[in-house]
């Protein structure tokens, strides 16, 4: 079975930086892209980046271009959402995702806080 391990989430204030880090295991993932959803309270679950899977294009939501960077690395069959100059607003739950023959998996999701 797919399983997704999202962690690095935590209370951090405006202007700072995080890095979350999402395992995943039951089967390899090398051949497929990744990417982060995020949702806040009382918000839909919305898009953030998303990574090919040979690391080699990225796509990234408006709100966070110039300031997260998402990369993978497949030999750890992890991926990994560097996350700069936090504003208030990025405050959510943080989701990993990968779509595997047309169907989605989710982790259960980490935290992340930011203060003012």
């Amino acid at each position: 079975q797919v399983q997704l391990v999202e962690s690095g989430g935590g209370l951090v204030q405006a202007g700072g930086s995080l890095r979350l880090s999402c395992a995943a295991s039951g089967r390899t993932f090398s051949s497929y892209g990744m990417g982060w959803f995020r949702q806040a309270p009382g918000k839909e679950r919305e898009f953030v980046a998303v990574i090919g899977w040979n690391g080699g294009s990225t796509y990234y939501a408006d709100s966070v271009k110039g300031r997260f960077t998402i990369s993978r690395d497949n030999a750890k069959n992890t991926v990994y959402l560097q996350m700069n100059s936090l504003k208030v607003e990025d405050t959510a739950v943080y989701y990993c995702n990968v779509r595997v023959t047309g169907m989605d998996y989710w982790g259960e999701g980490t935290l992340v806080t930011v203060s003012s």
